[in-house]
């Protein structure tokens, strides 16, 4: 009974291993960590500036300034 179950968990991690979708998804991984970081390294400066010309439609209208949200 062991015997079996230890040689069905290696053909299991054999298979495994040898398999291409793990590394897929790995690569699947990198890419969407990529894509996370060029949006938070591009958004940034665009939402101050969006703030910026908010605050200035704002103030024309009469209202008070909106303060940037601390994270």
């Amino acid at each position: 009974m062991f015997r079996m179950t230890f040689d069905y968990l290696m053909a299991k991690a054999r298979a495994f291993a040898s398999s291409e979708e793990g590394a897929s998804a790995i690569e699947y991984a990198i890419v969407v960590a990529m894509v996370a970081v060029g949006v938070v390294v591009f958004v940034t400066p665009i939402g101050a500036k969006v703030l910026t010309i908010f605050n200035s439609v704002l103030t024309s209208l009469g209202g008070a300034p909106e303060v940037r949200p601390t994270i």
